[in-house]
C-alpha cells in the first residue's frame, strides 16, 4: 500500500528556488554511487537532477518527527518513480539522470542496490554544490538536508526547476510531462 500523501503536511513554495532557472552550474565534482566523480557543469545534453532530503534504510528507525516535516517523507517513492519511468525519461530526451542528497556515497549505495536504481545518486556531503547554488535546505537532528526539488539542465545550465515537489512519487511523471511539451 502506498503513502496517503493527504495526511502529510505539503511543502509550500517559499521562493527559495526562484533564483535557480538560468544559472550555470559551477565546476564541482560530486561523488557518485557508480564510483566516478560527476561534474554537472560538464555534461552535455539534457540532465535531470532531483534533490531529496534523505534516503531511509530498513535497518534504521526513521528520525523522530520526520513525517511531519513538510515534504520530508517520500525519498524512496520518488527514487522508485524515477526508476520506473527511466525509459520514459530517456524517450523524451533525458541524457543523464541523478538523485542528489547530502548523504555520503556509502549510504547512498545501499539505496541504489536495494531499490535497483538504474541511475547513480550524487553526494553533496560537503555541501559544495548546495552552497554554490544556494539550494533550499532544512536542518533536522543536526544534519543539513535538501528540500525536495528537481532541476532540468541543458548543457550545464539550469533550464527549469520544479519546487516544491509534492507528492514525491509524482515527480518523475511531472518531469516526463514537462519535457514532452517541448
Amino acid at each position: 500500500m502506498g503513502t496517503d500523501w493527504s495526511v502529510l503536511p505539503a511543502p509550500e513554495d517559499d521562493g527559495a528556488a526562484r533564483h535557480l532557472a538560468g544559472m550555470a552550474l559551477p565546476v564541482i565534482g560530486l561523488s557518485a554511487t557508480h564510483g566516478q566523480a560527476v561534474d554537472l557543469s560538464a555534461l552535455s545534453g539534457l540532465t535531470v537532477v532531483f534533490a531529496y532530503p534523505k534516503t531511509g534504510r530498513p535497518d534504521r528507525a526513521t528520525p523522530d518527527g520526520w513525517d511531519m516535516i513538510p515534504g520530508a517523507k517520500g525519498c524512496t517513492p520518488q527514487s522508485c518513480a524515477f526508476r520506473d519511468l527511466y525509459q520514459d525519461l530517456k524517450a523524451v530526451g533525458v541524457d543523464h539522470l541523478f538523485g542528489l542528497s547530502t548523504q555520503d556515497s556509502a549510504w547512498q549505495q545501499e539505496a541504489v542496490a536495494r531499490l535497483h536504481l538504474p541511475y547513480p545518486l550524487l553526494s553533496d556531503a560537503d555541501l559544495a554544490l548546495t552552497k554554490a547554488l544556494n539550494l533550499p535546505v532544512f536542518e533536522h537532528t543536526g544534519e543539513v538536508l535538501h528540500r525536495r526539488l528537481t532541476m532540468i539542465l541543458r548543457d550545464g545550465v539550469i533550464e527549469d526547476v520544479i519546487y516544491p515537489v509534492f507528492p514525491p512519487d509524482e515527480n518523475a511523471r511531472d518531469v516526463v510531462a514537462r519535457l514532452s511539451k517541448g
